[in-house]
Formats: C-alpha cells, structure tokens, sequence
C-alpha cells in the first residue's frame, strides 16, 4: 500500500486548482488550501511539514523568485513543485538555479499531477520505514525526513489544521500561532496534575479545552464531570459539589454524593466560577487546600482526590478589586492560567472551523450542501467580528445549511458587520467637536484616506476579489482583510448613493 501524502497548493488559476484537488484528494491524500505566498510561509514557518509543496507565481506580482527564496527558508527545494505558463522560461530557469527541479506546465492534467505524486512515494515510503526502525536509528530517520527544522515538529502533528477527537460532538482545532502554543500548554500539563484557570468570552470553547487537557492527562481513564457554577442558586450548588444526606433538607430522600465524589480520581471543571458566592468560595477554598470536606448534614469528612479545572468569562482582575472574588481562592485555581483568544484574533481558523462543521452535520441535514461554503460568504464569515464566538459561528452554519441559501447569508453578516461598524447619529451628535491634535494627526488622517481609497478602487477593479487584490497591492490576504474592516470597506454596489461612502468620499465618482 502507497503512502498517503501531505499536499499544501497556493494555485490561483481555479481550473488547475481544482484538477490538483481532485486528483490529489481521489487518491486519499490530504490536500491543505492557502491563500497567498504569506499564508504559506506562515503554515510552514508555525511547523506545517507537507510532502509536496505546490504553487503558481501571481501573474501580477513581479517578485516571484523572491517569494520562492521565502519558501526555501520553511521547506526543502525537492518538496517544492512549481507551476508556470509556457511563457515563463525564465522564471523556470531561475528556479532550477534555488534547486527546484519540479515544474508543470498550464493547463495541468490529471497525468501531471499522477507524475509529480508518483515521483514523492518512494521517499515517502523510504521515511515511513524509517520512522519504524528500532530504538537507535532515531537520526536516521530525521536524516531522510527532510529539513533540521521539521526534527522536532510531533509525529502526532503532521499537518494543520490540527484536530483532536474529544468524545461527543466536541473536538479541538488549532491553526494559528495561539491556538497551536495552547496545544504545546496542555501537553506540558499532561504529567503535571495542578489546578487550571481557563479565561475566555463567551463562546470561545473553554469548556473543549478543559476536555483537552482531561484527554491528555494521566486521569484520562477517569471521569470528566462539569458544573455550571452559574445555574444554580448558593444553596442547591453546595448540594451539588459535596452531596448530602438524606433529611439534610425538605427533599433530601436519600443520600447523595456530589460531583466532587462522583469525579473521585478524574477531573471536575467548575464553569462560571467567578458566579459563585463569597461563602461558597471558602468552602471550596477549603476542599482544595486538603480535599476534605462534608456531605450537607453529615458530620463525618469525606477525602478525594481531584483535579479541579475553573473557567470563566470574567475579567478576573477587575473582581478581584471589587472584592467579589476571593484573592486566596483565586491563586488556588490559578497554578497555571490558559487564555483563549476569541475568534476574531484567530480569523485564519474560520475556513477550518466551518468544514468541521458542515462535517460534522447530520447527514439529513448537510446531504448535497458541499463541504464549504461560497467565496464571497467566505470572506465574509473572516470578516465579521462574531462576538458570539464559535457558538455564534457553529449557528450561523447550521443555519445556512438549512436554508440553503448563500446569498441570503452572506447578506446577512455584510449586514451585521456594517451595522456594528456604523456609529449613532444620536452619540455623534452628543459627542462635542474634537479638539485639533497637531499637524500629525492630519498628516495621519490623510495617510488612512489615501491607503483607503486606493484600496477600494483595487478592489472594485478585480471585482471585489481579494486575493487577486492582495496580490495586485503587494499585501498579504490577511492584511487586506484586516484593512477591508479597519475602514469599514463595501463593494460600491452595496452603497446607497444617497448616502456618503466612508472615509469622506461623498459618490463612486468622488472616489475614483
């Protein structure tokens, strides 16, 4: 049996991008999209390690051996295949000279692809066996694997985006910088079993990453319990945590252990826990100081062991000034602290989040949808805020799937993102007039007009195509995302002439 490979394209012609995926992804191998000569040095460069490395030169941009001195540094010259027109000799030449030897010509055929994969399996294989070898030949195979850099990438991360299976419908997806370090905490924190802090807002899957470091701790064999701190009043939690016994109080038929009990050797997550109580903090303060504590209306002490894992979308820091939340109990739960950044610091996760969803749909739910979702409502699920977070995103898929409507969705987001961007008449007019900051503010405000126009007028000449856009200005696609929403850019055809199109210019003809 062949060895299945690791693809990453950066093709920009859709014909020839769509026969290498078919191809490729026909033959079982796993084939990873990026948009841009930056994204791909970004993957590579955060411990992406592909087989094959397949990208086309932008036609607009005259830098193409540049950009391919760029990707020399993340990957070796006989992983690279590079794909020119006819017309591009000399760019091929150039290449040859940086060791790349791998070329196709356009149009690429199914033949093409087949050659290139054809000529990478023996290595491939050559590495497999290697990675086999008995204990003491672990140089051999770094040596045959590829780069010095890819030695100490994990043979359990072989590519991103990084997915773990939790149980359920719950899994952990890591594709950028910060997700990924969270990744290597949890691993660090797999044979260290302290208490963990886990901050974030709402939504942004704190709960997974409670899951993630119980999967990957030597409790793993154990339960994994959650209480939801927040949902029950003082007197029905405390029954909850510790148990009672039975005619502790009207309703207590019987004796019941607590969750701290019930998740005796495993793990218990206490969500919300910046909602509990200033006397309920003591007592809990108490259980983790010596893992002793009392069933409600018993007088004997129980022992467990547990680890307690807390999470809260709480500024911490603000209640502990307030007094709201007790400082000792705090640096308890807090051994070690994990922040998950919301959503919108780690955009470049969407497009990975959104398939795993479609995916993961019922099967009478996403039957004929496909496994992504259209460019323009694409880029419009990277340039919304989604203040909900992965719960906001995981809905909004949900309904689009059953809608079926793509168009309708896409208006939808550009239409939330235009409304959250857009001020209130009633606060501008409560607002008194800014004072003159000096000669470099203007200079300032003049600089963000000028990069503003020029990009709406590159924009609307590639037809709102933000890749060939990115390209065309010499910026990475992330980058133009980024400035797209700084300020509060809309295709002219959106706009209302009525109405004065932002950054001061009053019509489309103002514009250009």
């Amino acid at each position: 049996m062949k060895p299945l490979l690791l693809v990453l394209t950066d093709i920009q012609n859709a014909k020839a991008r769509a026969t290498v995926k078919m191809v490729l992804e026909g033959a079982g191998h796993r084939v990873i999209e990026a948009g841009g000569g930056a994204q791909v040095n970004a993957l590579l460069s955060n411990g992406l390690d592909p087989d094959l490395l397949l990208c086309e030169p932008s036609p607009v941009n005259s830098s193409e051996t540049s950009a391919l001195r760029q990707h020399l540094k993340f990957a070796p010259a006989d992983k690279i295949c590079l794909i020119t027109r006819l017309s591009e000799q000399g760019l091929r030449r150039e290449a040859a000279e940086l060791g790349i030897k791998r070329t196709l010509s356009m149009p690429v055929t199914r033949e093409d692809v087949e050659s290139v994969i054809e000529s990478l399996t023996p290595a491939k294989a050559q590495i497999c066996a290697a990675r086999d070898l008995p204990s003491g030949c672990e140089d051999l195979a770094v040596a045959t694997s590829g780069p010095a850099n890819s030695a100490h990438i994990p043979d359990d991360m072989p590519a991103l985006p990084y997915v773990e299976e939790l149980g359920g419908s719950n899994f952990f997806l890591a594709a950028s910088p910060r997700m990924l370090e969270i990744r290597r905490q949890v691993r660090l924190l797999a044979d260290i079993d302290v208490n963990v802090l886990i901050l974030g807002e709402s939504g942004t899957g704190k709960e997974v990453i409670a899951q993630l470091i119980h999967k990957n701790s030597r409790r793993s064999r154990e339960r994994f319990l959650k209480v939801n701190c927040a949902a029950l009043p003082a007197d029905l939690l405390e029954s909850e945590l510790f148990g009672h016994r039975q005619g502790a109080f009207t309703g207590a038929i019987s004796d019941r252990a607590g969750k701290f009990e019930q998740a005796n050797r495993g793990t218990l997550l206490l969500d919300e826990i910046a909602e509990i109580g200033v006397q309920m903090q003591a007592k809990l303060l108490h259980v983790l100081q010596d893992g002793q504590f009392a069933r409600l209306g018993a007088q004997e002490t129980s022992k467990v062991d547990v680890r307690v894992l807390a999470a809260t979308n709480v500024q911490m820091e603000d209640a502990l000034f307030a007094k709201t939340f007790r400082e000792d109990l705090y640096y308890r739960l807090s051994v070690f602290t994990i922040k998950v950044p919301p959503l919108r610091e780690r955009r470049e996760e969407i497009p990975y989040l959104i398939e795993e969803f479609i995916r993961r749909s019922p099967v009478e739910l996403s039957s004929g949808f496909g496994s992504s979702l259209p460019s323009r409502l694409m880029d419009a699920a990277l340039l919304y805020d989604w203040r909900g977070n992965l719960r906001e995103l995981k809905n909004f898929v949900t309904r689009t799937i059953v809608m079926r409507d793509a168009d309708a969705a896409t208006r939808e987001l550009e239409a939330k993102e235009t409304a959250s961007a857009t001020p209130d008449p009633q606060d501008l007019a409560a607002d008194p007039p800014a004072p003159f900051l000096g000669i470099r503010s203007v200079v300032r405000d003049v600089k963000a007009r000028t990069e503003s126009k020029m990009i709406q007028s590159a924009l609307e000449t590639f037809g709102w195509n933000r890749r060939r856009t990115a390209q065309y200005l010499n910026m990475s696609y992330r980058a133009l995302l980024y400035k797209i929403q700084q300020h509060h850019l809309r295709p002219w055809s959106a706009v209302d002439p009525k109405q004065s199109v932002p950054n001061g210019s009053s019509t489309r003809q103002n514009a250009i």
